[in-house]
Order: C-alpha cells, then sequence, then structure tokens
C-alpha cells in the first residue's frame, strides 16, 4: 500500500463517518465533546471529582454515539469518562437538527 492509498482510505473513512453522523443526530439531545472524543448522548451526568489534590471529571452518557472512525461500534448503551480536561455538554436544539448534505 502506498501512502496516497492510506491518505485515500482514510479521508474515505472519515467521510463514511460524517455521513452516519448526519444521519443519527437528529436522535440525540446532547452533544458532548472531550480532548480525545466527541459524543452524542441522550443522557449526560458530568460530576467534578477531586483526589489527592487533582481535579477530574467523571462523565457518564447513556444512549451515546460516539465519533470514532476505527470503532466498528459506534453505538453504546453506557459510556464512562474520566477526564482531567474540560468536559463540553451542549443540549441540541430542533434547528441543529438541520444537518447540510
Amino acid at each position: 500500500m502506498s501512502v496516497d492509498d492510506v491518505e485515500e482510505y482514510e479521508a474515505e473513512m472519515e467521510l463514511q463517518l460524517y455521513r452516519e453522523y448526519r444521519d443519527v443526530v437528529g436522535l440525540f439531545r446532547y452533544v458532548v465533546e472531550t480532548e480525545r472524543r466527541f459524543y452524542l448522548a441522550n443522557r449526560v451526568n458530568v460530576k467534578q471529582e477531586s483526589r489527592h489534590g487533582e481535579v477530574y471529571f467523571d462523565v457518564t452518557l447513556e444512549d451515546a454515539w460516539v465519533w470514532d472512525v476505527y470503532r466498528p461500534k459506534r453505538f453504546a448503551a453506557k459510556v464512562r469518562i474520566m477526564t482531567f480536561r474540560d468536559v463540553n455538554v451542549e443540549q441540541l436544539a430542533q434547528s441543529d437538527f438541520d444537518v447540510p448534505s
């Protein structure tokens, strides 16, 4: 495989992922963004925790979809995320469901 083949494959995978996102975004109420991943979910619980002077976030998502091109199954009943960075949670408005083609 050449470098061009790999790049073409990765571009096609990203396009497929975007198309899947476009198809499923209307099924979810929240967008959750961490430093490593992007999620869609219908239930979100964020707890700020502190242990040994370190602050972290314990995030639980239910009925979730994970934006990850290398993940074979992106739907998950429950996801738990622990991160030392901020977590951005936004509630989707109905108009947010109109994703351009």
